[in-house]
C-alpha cells in the first residue's frame, strides 16, 4: 500500500526536482530589507540609536534559540543512534519496519533543523552588520535607557499623529497617554538641570 495513487506519484516525480529547489532556497525568518525597512521602521524607531537598541535585542533572541537549536539537534542525533541501535536488536519485521520510519523521520527534522540553524546564522549576521552601520559614535551602546529619553517620546508623537478620527478609544487613550506622559517627563528633566 503506497500514500501516492500511480498518477499522483509520478506527478510527484516530476516535481520533485523543483519543490527541493523550493525547499532549499525558501525564505526563512526575516530577509535583510524586512529587518532594516519592517522591523527597524522609523515610526517606531525613530532614532540611530532606537535602531540599534532593537538590533540587539533580534540578534539577542535568534542567539538564544540558536544555541537552543544546536541542543535540540544534538539530543536529536543521539535518538537517531538510539533508534538504528534499537533496529540492530529488533527481531520482530512490523517493529523493524515502525523503527526505520523513526529513524528516515528523525533525518528529515535534522535535515530542516540545518536549514533553521543556516537562517538563525544569517539573521545573526545581518544583525551585527546593521548593529556596526548604525554604531556612529553619537549614542551609549551600553545601556539601552540612556537612549530612550528621546526615541520614545519621537515614537510616542509619531503614533499620536497616526491616530484617525476611526482610532478607538482605547488606543486613543493609550496613545496620548504616552504621548502626554513622555512630554511631561521631558519637560521635568529640563526643569532639573
Amino acid at each position: 500500500m503506497t500514500l501516492l495513487t500511480k498518477a499522483d506519484q509520478k506527478v510527484y516525480d516530476t516535481l520533485l526536482e523543483e519543490c527541493s529547489n523550493s525547499w532549499n532556497k525558501q525564505q526563512v525568518f526575516r530577509t535583510e530589507t524586512e529587518m532594516r525597512l519592517s522591523v527597524l521602521n522609523d515610526a517606531k524607531h525613530p532614532t540611530p540609536a532606537a535602531k540599534y537598541w532593537q538590533a540587539v535585542r533580534e540578534q539577542s533572541v535568534f542567539f538564544q534559540n540558536t544555541v537552543q537549536l544546536h541542543f535540540q539537534y544534538k539530543r536529536a542525533i543521539v535518538e537517531q543512534k538510539q533508534l538504528q541501535e534499537e533496529l540492530k536488536k529488533e527481531k520482530d519485521e512490523l517493529k523493524r519496519e515502525l523503527l526505520q520510519i523513526d529513524i528516515e523521520e528523525k533525518e528529515w527534522s535534522l535535515k530542516n533543523t540545518r536549514l533553521e540553524a543556516h537562517h538563525r546564522i544569517r539573521e545573526l549576521e545581518h544583525w551585527s552588520r546593521i548593529k556596526k552601520e548604525l554604531d556612529d559614535g553619537s549614542f551609549d551602546t551600553t545601556n539601552p535607557n540612556t537612549h530612550q529619553f528621546e526615541s520614545l517620546p519621537k515614537r510616542f508623537e509619531n503614533q499620536a499623529k497616526s491616530l484617525t478620527p476611526g482610532s478607538s478609544a482605547s488606543e486613543v487613550i493609550n496613545i496620548m497617554g504616552l504621548h502626554h506622559t513622555a512630554q511631561k517627563h521631558a519637560k521635568q528633566l529640563e526643569e532639573a538641570k
